[in-house]
């Protein structure tokens, strides 16, 4: 059994283990992976931050988000599909919810496509869905997919 050995601040460093954990994480028929550099045009950004979550000495979820005065958005969460399960997402969810909190965010926003598991663990971790946007997502095939926004309060 895998056991969460840390949740840890991450940066450019980190973007090939990023990479890795998007492709093994996210269905490439949904088009909700980024690339590289947009991850890495994120990161320059101010107001951005990068959580990694390690298993067993291997990183296994991360969670990028940003906050621009007193708003904050989740950006992106990812779990190896052999880590889910486990309380990973959930761990990293709630330090990104502390994070915004620190910096000075009232809110959080997210926004995931309509049939994403992860809606579930939002639920529970006290997110709303206040919108919806029709054929935000384009997948491998050319299919869209709505997206739901979400959000809750932090501070």
């Amino acid at each position: 059994m895998l056991h969460l050995t840390e949740l840890r601040a991450g940066g450019p460093q980190d973007l090939p283990q990023v990479n890795s954990i998007m492709q093994e994480a996210f269905d490439p028929r949904y088009g909700e992976a980024w690339t590289s550099s947009q991850c890495m045009g994120m990161l320059s950004l101010p107001g951005v931050w990068l959580t990694i979550a390690a298993m067993d000495d291997r990183d296994v979820a991360f969670a990028l988000a940003r906050q621009a005065v007193d708003e904050a958005e989740l950006l992106l969460l990812a779990t190896r599909p052999a880590a889910r399960g486990r309380g990973i997402g959930g761990a990293l969810l709630r330090t990104v919810i502390e994070e915004a909190r620190h910096r000075g965010a009232r809110m959080l926003h997210l926004e995931v496509r309509a049939g994403n598991e992860a809606v579930q663990l939002y639920a529970r971790e006290g997110f709303a869905k206040v919108g919806e946007r029709k054929g935000y997502y384009r997948g491998k095939s050319g299919q869209v997919f709505d997206g739901l926004t979400f959000a809750r309060q932090v501070g």
